[in-house]
């Protein structure tokens, strides 16, 4: 469970704060129905607003949930005994409290609440970006196992302790020339560094989560800078994505319409230089001239800004969508464009696949959420429901159907959906259900539909592979209404994430929300009516200082 043994204290916290937040906006509830039960607001993360730097104006919050596993075999050398006393109390200050593991509570002393100082040494600056320092007091004995939400708001990246129920993060990394806009975190990276970090300005950098972790400043450590001083792209960075299974590779998006793939394992500032794109509305792929350089290629995708990218879970597709409006899916081996078709109308900002690969959700300014099928190469449902832009999409890869067994033929799927609108709107896909047309619709007719499998009655023709299919007009393409649609934040929303035990939401000012599953809600409730019945009769003459402490 997302909820560890802090017990009852953290548990009752839990509920204040949610009841706090519930009197601050009476509007917004704590808790929305689905047909398997509640989900309930478990706790909400966000960023000490007196540490914010707006000069460089904001940015819309992303957010990652990273997962450090066990910490490798040690390679670090011993703390250097040139260190001043000073340096000394503060190391074995820090090793003291970072020793404690994911999920501790005292949580102050690392850069990011507002109340601690940064025990940093001598910093150097990059030239666009966050500064990376070069002789921080890191604590290399912290295993930093556990997981982590990494999240974007104005010129600095938070990282808060998910099984944490403090709001406030436990690290901050100000970026002093530029905005950091999108993250990626790599779970199985071999050589440490995990975590990319795309800024405005087009900077890339690499680095470890860990390390960050392990440093008390609020600057960079060990990063690996790509694209510095623009000298592959001068545009804005939009997006970015470790290639599954790829060894360090990864994809960076920009502005322009380009697309970079680099390896982690070069340096970044070797040669980089491409020959000139001589037809910009066609994609075309174009590698280093030297196998020293990094990138290793480019990919002109389109002209307008590519707004998101993500890869199957195999890795074997890329999807991007785009300001012009297409979802366009690339076989990411062969450098080949497989299908893609355009929006109803307006610019798509956002795509997902499911885990299986046969389908991808995208999101855009025509306020639907649109289901391609990769078996069909094109649109096979629409979900009308939101009020405006749809800014984050995702299947939920452990939800099960209720009366599911197993042995069924139909396949089901959740997907969730979040908008400028402020609300999250769930949804139920099953393709045997559908309503679908029969055929097109003549001139001034009406069109004919009917249940069952889709590809079985509806137009089979495939499209030749490479092709990119025009909007298809809005009578021939079947229509999903949501399962539930709930206002959950007062601002407007840009992302969630599904997790085993809940549902991340996020907006664009930096909240983050934890919604508890009906099941796990269940637990915990069952679990804290459990431990404050122990507690009471176990420890009678303690009951006026323990209650008084969980309503600090």
């Amino acid at each position: 469970m997302i909820n560890n043994s802090n017990s009852i204290n953290g548990m009752m916290s839990s509920s204040s704060s949610a009841a706090a937040a519930n009197a601050q906006s009476p509007t917004l509830k704590t808790y929305f129905k689905t047909p398997e039960g509640r989900y309930k607001l478990h706790y909400e993360k966000t960023h000490p607003s007196g540490l914010l730097h707006y000069a460089h104006g904001k940015s819309v919050t992303q957010v990652t949930l990273a997962h450090l596993k066990d910490k490798p075999a040690p390679t670090a050398p011993a703390p250097s005994s040139s260190l001043s006393a000073s340096s000394g109390v503060r190391f074995a200050a820090a090793a003291r409290f970072l020793g404690g593991g994911n999920g501790s509570r005292a949580l102050g002393f690392v850069g990011g609440n507002g109340n601690s100082k940064t025990f940093s040494g001598s910093s150097k600056s990059s030239a666009m970006g966050g500064s990376i320092s070069s002789n921080s007091v890191t604590t290399s004995n912290y295993d930093g196992k556990g997981t982590y939400l990494i999240f974007n708001v104005g010129d600095t990246v938070f990282i808060s302790d998910f099984n944490s129920q403090d709001r406030d993060p436990i690290k901050s990394i100000h970026f002093s020339n530029s905005n950091p806009v999108c993250h990626a975190f790599d779970p199985e990276a071999k050589d440490g560094h995990d975590l990319l970090i795309g800024l405005n300005s087009g900077d890339v950098y690499s680095v470890s989560l860990r390390q960050q972790l392990q440093d008390v400043g609020k600057k960079l450590v060990g990063a690996q800078h790509y694209n510095k001083d623009g000298s592959v792209s001068s545009s804005r960075c939009t997006s970015l994505a470790w290639v599954p299974d790829g060894d360090g590779a990864f994809v960076v998006a920009y502005a322009d319409g380009n697309l970079y793939v680099y390896e982690k394992s070069k340096d970044g500032s070797g040669d980089s230089s491409f020959p000139v794109i001589k037809d910009q509305t066609q994609f075309s792929v174009a590698h280093a001239r030297s196998s020293k350089s990094n990138p290793i290629a480019r990919w002109h995708i389109c002209q307008g800004s590519i707004n998101s990218i993500a890869f199957s879970t195999d890795g074997t597709y890329l999807a991007t969508v785009g300001r012009d409006g297409y979802l366009r899916v690339f076989d990411y081996s062969k450098e080949q464009l497989i299908c893609g078709g355009k929006s109803y109308y307006g610019a798509l900002l956002c795509c997902a696949w499911s885990g299986d690969g046969k389908y991808i959700l995208t999101g855009g300014e025509d306020d639907l959420v649109q289901v391609w099928s990769m078996e069909d190469r094109k649109v096979v449902a629409w979900g009308e429901g939101h009020n405006s832009w749809v800014s984050g999409v995702a299947f939920d890869p452990y939800w099960l159907p209720p009366t599911s067994d197993g042995t069924s033929d139909s396949v089901m799927y959740r997907f969730g959906s979040v908008g400028q609108d402020t609300q999250l709107l769930l949804w139920d896909l099953a393709m045997d259900e559908i309503v679908v047309p029969l055929r097109r619709c003549p001139p001034g007719g009406s069109p004919t539909f009917s249940t069952g499998n889709q590809s079985s009655h509806w137009d089979n023709n495939i499209s030749p592979v490479g092709t990119l299919q025009p909007a298809p007009s809005i009578r021939d393409v079947p229509k999903l209404s949501p399962l539930v649609a709930h206002r959950i934040h007062s601002e407007p929303l840009s992302g969630l994430i599904f997790t085993q035990e809940s549902i991340l939401t996020a907006c664009r000012e930096g909240h983050i929300k934890i919604w508890m599953r009906p099941s796990f809600a269940e637990s915990q409730s069952r679990e804290s009516d459990t431990l404050l019945s122990t507690s009471s009769k176990e420890k009678p003459l303690l009951a006026g200082k323990v209650g008084g402490s969980f309503y600090k």
